[in-house]
């Protein structure tokens, strides 16, 4: 029988408690799959850190009692994983047979299954989100049978992958890999935003993974990080000064005045792809979750007047704001991927937790950013629903479409989805 633990905590960030009364933790795919055929709604819960209630749902399930082994095919340069498998633990069992994922977000503790659905991302101009990677998935469907889509043989496999748990509970992902490579990660403290904006597209193609932390406010950015791929052709001129700004001398957190602790190692000192590409270390928790995040994507030709019309209202969601991150995003042909046929700009806000104060900041930002059809992250804070999204997705009507074959009951469904993508 699955264990069963009643819930004691809200999510990660304590702004959201869960409906449902317990969780249940499945040991197997027979009892998940029987789980989900007895369930009238249920949902996978899995590390927590969605910001609102896109997991949420009358049953919970989670995965972390399923094997997590990691299946690695270097024929095919794949590796198979348990939905439930922190990207952590993936990275490090990739990283011991010498190969790697093209990038992490910036927690290596999120789950890989719950990662994909909402379209999590790192950074860089080249790389697309996590979701991206993704080959292969295999879940249960709202009868309780195994299904397996793939991107091979499944014409319609791109509005799986970005699903928001709407059609089924993922228990396998299968990835694309490559060979594991080095990162140095070079931070610089107080870049003028006069010598970013004069060309944008120079300061983030300068390193693999690029981030710029920001109050908004005053004439500089706060903090640049560069995560330098080894040997990848671009530059390794990292000075002293640069940009009008200074290399930190000491490893340093995004937010101003907390210890760097669980922060990954900075100073250009060269590691493994696995300790680098993440912002956070995976033998830590990157802070105690008081806080709330939001993240918007426009399309990269906006970015520099999108960055504008934020400075110019800074005055309006500064009191709020811990700190901004401004990442690059490639475009991918993912169906509900706030990249989906687009180069992004992501600008990625840590709230205090003030749930009405922030609500509030996000109205303002969702207005500021309207004129750039921004989308939102899936599993963060925003105000817009299904009316307002839809028509920011070329391919949400199939998605719909897509759902409706999948799981006609709605069982995967909740009050989330049903304000923000069923909404009629």
């Amino acid at each position: 029988m699955p264990v069963v633990h009643k819930i004691t905590e809200m999510n990660w960030a304590g702004n959201y408690h869960y409906r449902a009364g317990v969780v249940h933790h499945p040991s197997s795919e027979d009892e998940l799959r029987a789980l989900v055929a007895a369930s009238g709604a249920v949902r996978a819960l899995g590390s927590r850190h969605s910001f609102n209630a896109v997991a949420d749902s009358e049953v919970l399930v989670s995965l972390d009692r399923l094997a997590t082994k990691t299946i690695i095919d270097s024929a095919a340069m794949t590796a198979t994983v348990s939905g439930g498998t922190p990207y952590g633990v993936l990275a490090q069992n990739l990283a011991r047979h010498g190969f790697a994922l093209h990038n992490l977000a910036s927690l290596p503790h999120i789950t890989v299954a719950g990662a994909i659905a909402t379209a999590t991302h790192g950074s860089g101009d080249g790389n697309k989100n996590l979701a991206s990677a993704v080959v292969g998935l295999r879940f249960i469907d709202a009868q309780g049978n195994t299904r397996t889509v793939n991107r091979a043989h499944t014409a319609d496999f791109a509005g799986y992958v970005v699903g928001l748990g709407a059609l089924g509970i993922v228990t396998e992902v299968t990835l694309a890999i490559e060979p594991a490579f080095k990162v140095a990660q070079h931070v610089y403290r107080g870049v003028p935003w006069e010598q970013v904006l004069a060309d944008y597209d120079a300061v983030t193609g300068r390193a693999y993974s690029v981030s710029l932390f920001t109050d908004w406010r005053g004439d500089a950015v706060g903090q640049v990080w560069f995560k330098q791929r080894l040997g990848d052709g671009r530059t390794t001129d990292f000075p002293a000064q640069l940009l009008g700004g200074s290399a930190a001398l000491v490893n340093i957190h995004p937010v101003p005045g907390v210890l760097a602790v669980n922060c990954t190692e900075q100073l250009g000192t060269p590691g493994p792809w696995e300790d680098r590409l993440a912002h956070f270390r995976r033998d830590y928790l990157p802070s105690s979750g008081a806080e709330i995040q939001s993240e918007w994507f426009v399309g990269r030709e906006h970015a520099v007047a999108a960055i504008n019309a934020l400075r110019a209202r800074s005055a309006e969601i500064s009191s709020v704001l811990q700190v901004s991150e401004i990442r690059s995003v490639a475009a991918d042909d993912l169906w509900l991927s706030p990249s989906y046929g687009r180069d992004s700009v992501a600008f990625h806000f840590t709230w205090f937790r003030d749930q009405r104060a922030v609500d509030a900041a996000v109205g303002v930002v969702e207005e500021i950013l309207a004129p750039f059809t921004a989308r939102p992250h899936w599993g963060k804070a925003f105000n817009a629903g299904a009316p307002e999204l839809a028509p920011l997705y070329p391919r949400f009507a199939d998605f719909l479409v897509l759902a409706a074959r999948v799981d006609p009951s709605g069982k995967f469904r909740n009050q989330f989805l049903d304000r923000t993508v069923f909404a009629r």
